[in-house]
């Protein structure tokens, strides 16, 4: 919550005086009384949300990933105990690579006010596994969802940096998970493996989750990590 500058506290009590005064020679007490009790405290719009150092407690351990699976040190942040202006303005047009990545959530260009996040990667195969949460205000993490789910309308498809092959996006409502979930898959003839991300609300937080772990486009161990984020949040309200 922004608080005012040293020059706006400075006038509000330089008036102060002048107001006391002013209530003084009206000579009714019970103006006074009125006018402090109809001023209501400011209300914090982030109460009740999560920061990132407890949102981080909620993400999987490492004992939760197959064993090869470490985390990558560069890819593991969080808010801290402070919350950042949130943006609500979705992207106008979606970057569509963006989903070929950590963090892939961004896409829909609606920010929370705290967030945590990690990637654990497999050195001997190349598989990555993602996991990240973001808290929101109001009902924002319900837009969210809607935004993904936007975002697989307008991206059919991309091309990936790196192989220069034809990236292959689908998507699909999924069921039983947290409050409402959504999920894309990625394929590309290029690639080994598909990717599977998966976009969770749980009240006012979105878990996000990118696997290319295993055979199945990472689709089980991103349906169990998921659900893993969303018992771990359930647990921690």
């Amino acid at each position: 919550m922004r608080l005012p500058s040293r020059a706006a506290r400075a006038l509000a009590l330089a008036a102060l005086p002048l107001a006391l005064a002013a209530c003084g020679s009206s000579g009714s007490s019970g103006q006074s009384g009125d006018a402090k009790s109809s001023a209501a405290p400011s209300k914090d719009p982030n109460a009740g949300l999560l920061t990132g150092a407890q949102l981080k407690k909620a993400l999987a351990p490492a004992s939760f990933f197959h064993p090869g699976f470490a985390v990558d040190p560069s890819a593991a942040r969080d808010s801290g105990d402070t919350y950042a202006p949130p943006s609500t303005a979705p992207a106008a047009k979606p970057d569509c690579a963006k989903l070929d990545g950590t963090g892939w959530i961004g896409i829909t260009g609606v920010t929370g006010v705290s967030f945590a996040q990690n990637d654990y990667v497999n050195k001997n195969t190349s598989e990555d596994i993602g996991q990240e949460i973001d808290a929101y205000r109001g009902t924002t993490a319900a837009d969210v969802l809607k935004a993904v789910e936007k975002t697989a309308g307008a991206c059919h498809g991309f091309t990936d940096s790196q192989t220069h092959s034809r990236v292959k996006v689908t998507g699909r409502a999924v069921s039983g998970l947290g409050d409402g979930a959504y999920t894309l898959t990625l394929t590309d003839p290029a690639w080994e493996n598909g990717t599977t991300l998966i976009a969770a609300r749980s009240g006012t937080d979105v878990v996000s989750v990118l696997s290319t772990d295993g055979h199945d486009n990472g689709a089980a161990t991103a349906r169990k990590l998921a659900e893993r984020l969303v018992g771990a949040l359930h647990s921690t309200s």
